[in-house]
């Protein structure tokens, strides 16, 4: 019995951390509000770009008009629950590590990845409920959607949703870790964030893009946090076709969580904090 009890202790443990992530971010109300605002207004912005593009050039990227309208409102929904803008939770981590308070988390009697990570699916959780999905209805509501009616399309959605905010925590966290060396990560964040809007398919869904480049950047670990699961929300994948994308994020979330890994022990190998 006290075996059992020590192993289910962890999994108690990072439940908590999760649950309390979702708490603290349900306090900001003003902020989620401002967030549903935004996500809004610039998903309106897209669509009527969007609009005037696919109008211009039916079924590009494969996609019809409600198709496209429909990535554009399933990017506003994971805006802020997959990360695409970094931070996401991350920044607070990086200030720790500067002013050296990651010694105290060091300390802690659990893992300083799975603690994050438990912490920021709490947060994602929130994201996606809190400000994910009022954009989403208004856009259905306004705009002409492909939204599916089956609830296997709908359940499948969220498998690859977790697994896509489980890539981008594990890239913000890469990011995160080079405060380690680094007298300021700002830099390093806002240069990941650039290439997570392009390469996620946030500013173009990666399926406009011709030839090898646009088969590269959809091979990249980024396309796993909205063009994977807008295309499995829209019906593009089908049959095995759903297992090759979910695997495809699968295979990247164990690798980044590895290499997240193996930069944890290099930079804790022998800790050298900016704060003292």
């Amino acid at each position: 019995m006290a075996r059992r009890q020590e192993r289910e202790a962890p999994d108690v443990l990072y439940a908590a951390v999760a649950a309390g992530s979702f708490r603290r971010y349900a306090t900001y109300r003003i902020a989620t509000a401002s967030g549903v605002f935004t996500n809004t207004v610039f998903g309106f912005i897209l669509a009527y770009t969007y609009t005037a593009l696919w109008t211009e050039r039916p079924h590009l990227g494969g996609y019809d008009l409600p198709q496209a309208l429909t990535f554009v409102w399933t990017g506003q929904a994971l805006l802020a629950a997959t990360g695409l803008l970094i931070g996401g939770g991350m920044d607070e981590l990086q200030e720790r590590i500067r002013s050296g308070d990651i010694a105290v988390d060091l300390y802690r009697p659990a893992d300083l990845q799975l603690w994050w990570l438990a912490a920021d699916l709490g947060r994602a959780a929130f994201q996606l409920l809190g400000r994910g999905l009022v954009p989403m209805a208004v856009g259905t509501l306004v705009f002409p959607s492909a939204l599916p009616a089956s609830p296997v399309t709908w359940l499948l959605f969220l498998v690859s949703v977790a697994l896509g905010v489980v890539v981008g925590f594990a890239l913000r966290y890469l990011v995160a870790l080079t405060s380690f060396w680094l007298l300021d990560g700002a830099g390093v964040g806002m240069v990941a964030g650039l290439m997570c809007l392009f390469f996620s398919g946030m500013v173009l869904p990666l399926n406009v893009f011709p030839g090898g480049f646009g088969e590269a950047v959809r091979l990249l670990p980024w396309s796993s946090m909205l063009q994977v699961p807008a295309d499995v929300l829209l019906g593009v994948h089908d049959g095995p076709g759903v297992a090759r994308a979910l695997a495809f994020q699968a295979g990247w979330a164990v690798a980044l969580l590895a290499a997240g890994r193996l930069v944890q022990s290099v930079a804790t190998r022998k800790v050298v904090v900016q704060g003292g």
